[in-house]
């Protein structure tokens, strides 16, 4: 699906396989659950997995405003010192 800005480390995608039987035994099914009639549950407390989504973007955020205010920091002090005109002062 391609790189995501500022958090390259996560890998989004997606899959479509027919007429493919996984074993449940062998499926990763930690918070969610799916019974042997194919029925699709929630294990859990969804606040708690809410949160933990929450956390990861507070901290996506958190991470852009400090590269921010780095790269503010930067050009601030390079337009303080640049010359952007040919000193004329004293010649003609």
């Amino acid at each position: 699906m391609g790189p995501k800005l500022g958090y390259a480390s996560k890998n989004n995608g997606w899959l479509h396989m027919t007429k493919l039987r996984i074993p449940r035994d062998q499926m990763m099914m930690k918070y969610t659950k799916v019974d042997r009639n194919g029925d699709f549950s929630i294990e859990g407390d969804t606040r708690v997995l809410y949160s933990v989504m929450m956390n990861i973007r507070t901290q996506l955020i958190f991470g852009a405003a400090g590269s921010l205010s780095k790269a503010l920091t930067i050009a601030i002090r390079y337009s303080c010192v640049r010359r952007q005109f040919k000193n004329t002062s004293g010649s003609k």
